[in-house]
């Protein structure tokens, strides 16, 4: 029987360590006694500190729970299925391996595990969320997926302010925009404080400090390009330099200019690489593409924008070409970023900029025009720089409240 004491004291640091006093909006969606739960995500959304938080509530001192990394060096010497085995054997009922696409053959051994021991009950996560879904076909019928997103406007108003608000359907926005939308300026002006989350407020690391935000937004990129693509892709290294060209592409690009002859051009590959680069770089939570209304293979149909995932990741990414924002980008960025993120499908429109759940937007400035929107019975301009709106013209940053 192997020796756990080393893993739970490393356990009981953690728990100690955990903020108790905000949970991201997911941990309340998750039915936490389900017996193998899989939590996805991109790096440094906060997926660790959530399943911690869970932990915390059952008891900072049970040792019916453990918490392993599978990047630990003990991990990776004594093997996750006999950490696993003794700790079942000895009374445990919930085990929670963390960053588990780091470990070798972690699919079949949950897998077993899931199998041999009935009454136990598994949580594991990781960042690379290629690796997760390369690992889904063989747990598909035993785990179930939660997905989770960066954080929303409306919890960063949370994490970083004592304001709490609830979050708001599309439906809720479309209908009563101009209600919720007071109740929220009732606690004071929201302007600031968007502007702010658009440049450094999408990752929980905020709370770290706003000096050292950058460079872990930074290392969270380098990560992903030089760990996660390759390990969960078989690229190889010599291909990062060209996936680090897309993405500065991308993001020094309005969306609608990008072409993706032109890219292959640029970047001397071929049309089935650039896709089959666009597709790594979507699914390790770097980039979103926006396609356009209609049917097609999804690798292959022409997106019909692209956008860097996030608007911090923008910002990182294209600052050191034009230190002005391109104001037109940020501003879809956010909408397709939000919209995503409530789980909404997200489509381009034919004359407007987008089609979401059946409903067309205009995303603009504050002067914005609905020219773009006549003839639609669905249209909806959602403007920039306003705090309030009226009839068919919604505020931005009401958009963040999705969840």
């Amino acid at each position: 029987m192997i020796d756990l004491s080393d893993l739970f004291d490393l356990q009981a640091g953690l728990l100690r360590r955990t903020p108790r006093k905000v949970k991201r909006f997911l941990f309340e969606q998750i039915d936490w006694q389900s017996r193998l739960i899989c939590i996805a995500g991109a790096r440094g959304v906060g997926k660790t500190t959530m399943i911690l938080q869970y932990l915390a509530q059952q008891g900072s001192g049970s040792q019916e729970h453990l918490y392993i990394s599978a990047d630990h060096i003990r991990v990776e010497a004594l093997g996750l299925y006999e950490i696993a085995t003794s700790f079942f054997q000895t009374g445990g009922k919930l085990l929670v391996v963390d960053e588990v696409h780091k470990y070798m053959n972690w699919a079949q051994e949950l897998k077993n595990l899931y199998d041999f021991f009935p009454d136990a009950r598994i949580i594991f996560s990781g960042s690379s969320t290629l690796e997760l879904q390369l690992g889904k076909a063989d747990l598909s019928r035993r785990a179930v997926y939660y997905s989770l997103p960066v954080l929303s406007f409306r919890e960063y108003l949370i994490l970083t302010t004592d304001r709490a608000y609830e979050a708001l359907s599309l439906a809720e926005i479309l209908n009563s925009h101009a209600v919720h939308g007071g109740r929220i300026l009732d606690d004071g002006p929201i302007l600031g404080l968007f502007s702010e989350y658009l440049k450094q407020g999408v990752y929980p690391f905020i709370l770290e400090g706003q000096a050292v935000y950058h460079r872990k937004l930074i290392h969270v990129v380098e990560k992903v390009l030089f760990e996660d693509i390759p390990s969960a892709t078989g690229m190889r290294f010599s291909g990062i330099p060209t996936l680090k060209k897309i993405l500065y592409e991308v993001a020094t690009s309005p969306p609608f200019e990008l072409n993706i002859d032109r890219m292959a051009n640029n970047l001397g590959v071929s049309r089935p690489t650039v896709y089959s680069y666009l597709d790594h770089l979507e699914r390790a939570g770097l980039l979103i593409r926006v396609l356009p209304k209609g049917a097609g293979a999804t690798l292959t149909r022409k997106p019909a924008k692209l956008f860097l995932e996030n608007t911090n990741l923008l910002r990182a990414v294209g600052q050191e070409l034009d230190p002005a924002d391109p104001l037109g980008t940020v501003r879809e960025n956010f909408f397709a970023n939000q919209c995503r993120g409530a789980g909404l499908q997200v489509r381009g429109a034919r004359k407007a900029d987008f089609l979401v759940e059946g409903s067309v937007f205009e995303v603009g400035g504050r002067n914005k025009s609905q020219r773009q929107i006549s003839g639609e019975p669905h249209g909806y301009v959602v403007r920039d720089s306003v705090e309030i709106g009226f009839a068919n013209v919604i505020p931005l940053w009401l958009f963040g409240f999705l969840y």
